[in-house]
């Protein structure tokens, strides 16, 4: 299963980043072999507007099954809910600790999102 998870840096052992679209980086990772692709979300993170959906975007080319992150507001939960992409908010820790947390069933998945959007 590919996992998307929100950083504040670019390996597994980096603190998780509460923001989703405007992550510093966002981390494929691989869950049955911890391999992991590192995202540059440097585009996003100073966008005027639009900074969630691109990032949604982003991690659904890459194919993530799932989307661990902080905060998830309402345009790129809606981008994410039409490809399919779950999402768990509220989320902490590393990434590594974050996979592992979903992995064990320990995360619980949103069915709404729990950010307001930026306008």
């Amino acid at each position: 299963m590919k996992i998307a998870v929100t950083s504040t840096g670019k390996n597994l052992d980096s603190p998780m980043d509460p923001r989703f679209g405007r992550a510093a980086y966002i981390l494929i990772v691989d869950s049955d072999t911890m391999a992991f692709e590192v995202l540059d979300n440097a585009e996003n993170v100073n966008a005027f507007k639009g900074a969630g959906i691109q990032a949604a975007v982003m991690i659904s080319d890459k194919k993530a099954d799932v989307l661990l992150t902080g905060f998830c507001g309402p345009n790129a939960f809606k981008t994410l809910e039409a490809a399919s992409v779950k999402v768990a908010g509220d989320v902490s820790g590393t990434v590594r600790e974050a996979v592992a947390a979903y992995v064990d069933g320990n995360v619980t998945l949103v069915s709404t999102p729990n950010a307001q959007g930026h306008w």
